[in-house]
């Protein structure tokens, strides 16, 4: 068991990765909660509702069906969402817990930021994805057809209860796309955990107990300082952007119906580490090495009839963009990572060919 804290001006909660971690939940809820609503999805609850409602026990709970996937990640189903709440009697003493991948948990935390004002949630990620990023560190929101969580809140949980023991009924395409963000987390601050992707890649692919909880429990670490240390993506946080530029993008051209999003965050890694090289910043012999690390976990799915320009023309819309500057995240080395505005469009449509060059 590992736990790891996040300290905000305004709250401080623990993120707990442990093996049957579930069981656990009873510990984390509110003294004074008057219902429970679970957002979930029905193939999560099919494998796990029956661990979940034990751990909840005889207290009143309501499972809140999301239909999953980032085409549905929209306000249309949070509204929908909302309103079963309040034909079950929700009031302010309500809490939402997030039981699923990091779509799942991005709903349910933007769902209670703006229920009433705002309500407590506790994240509950059953995706590799959603137990290193999505689940930890208060981002929540939905998408527009124009970009990636253009409309969302800052909304701190309660709890995060990471059990990697969940990852087995993953199949194995979400469980890669997860790995990514794992990587993500390697290149912008430890190269020990980039070296361990590197280096036992099988063992990672075939989910080495030890290996899946060293992995899990490195890159929680790393979220929670990072939140710790710049909540509102002020400052430090953007270091956990990287890859999300372009991916971001690619996610939007293609209305987020072709790539998962650790599959367009690996993309964005790729053209961001090419990048990073075109602007010197970048040795050759490290952006290698980064580039074959992502090669590792593939492949990605084909990226047949995307073009740089159609993606250079999203850029724009990125909620990450300042005065009409893109801001992209760019290795130095591994382990350590800049925040660059200003590129010359030239080098970012070079990046993204070279990137678009996977096979």
């Amino acid at each position: 068991m590992a736990t790891f804290t996040v300290r905000t001006a305004t709250q401080q909660y623990d993120a707990i990765v442990e093996r049957n971690a579930i069981a656990r939940l009873s510990e984390f809820l509110p003294a004074k909660v008057s219902q429970i609503f679970v957002v979930t999805t029905r193939d999560v609850w099919e494998y796990h509702g029956e661990t979940f409602q034990k751990a909840l026990g005889a207290r009143v709970h309501h499972v809140l069906y999301f239909p999953g996937g980032e085409s549905n990640k929209r306000l249309r189903e949070v509204e929908a969402l909302a309103e079963q709440m309040m034909a079950q009697g929700a009031d302010r003493a309500s809490l939402v817990i997030g039981f699923g991948g990091g779509i799942v948990t991005d709903v349910a935390g933007f769902l209670a930021a703006i229920f009433l004002r705002g309500v407590p949630v506790i994240q509950v990620p059953t995706t590799l994805l959603g137990q290193v990023d999505a689940a930890v560190g208060g981002k929540t929101g939905v998408n527009l057809v124009s970009g990636k969580n253009l409309i969302g809140s800052f909304h701190q949980p309660l709890a995060v209860l990471i059990d990697p023991d969940v990852l087995r009924t993953l199949p194995e395409r979400e469980y890669r796309a997860g790995l990514y963000e794992v990587l993500k987390c390697g290149v912008i601050r430890s190269k020990e955990l980039f070296d361990l992707m590197a280096f036992r890649s099988a063992d990672v692919l075939g989910q080495h107990p030890d290996v899946v909880q060293k992995i899990i429990e490195e890159s929680v670490r790393i979220k929670c300082e990072v939140v710790t240390a710049d909540e509102k993506e002020g400052d430090l946080r953007r270091i956990l952007n990287f890859g999300h530029t372009v991916g971001h993008a690619l996610e939007a051209e293609t209305e987020y119906t072709r790539f998962l999003h650790g599959e367009a965050v690996a993309f964005g890694m790729n053209a961001a580490t090419h990048l990073a090289h075109l602007t010197g910043s970048l040795p050759l012999a490290e952006c290698n090495t980064i580039l074959n690390g992502i090669e590792l976990y593939g492949p990605i799915p084909k990226l047949d009839g995307i073009g740089a320009d159609a993606l250079l023309a999203r850029l724009g819309s990125d909620k990450k963009t300042l005065h009409g500057k893109v801001h992209f995240v760019l290795p130095v080395r591994i382990g350590e990572v800049k925040v660059m505005s200003g590129v010359e469009t030239g080098l970012v449509r070079q990046a993204i060919d070279a990137a678009l060059a996977i096979r």
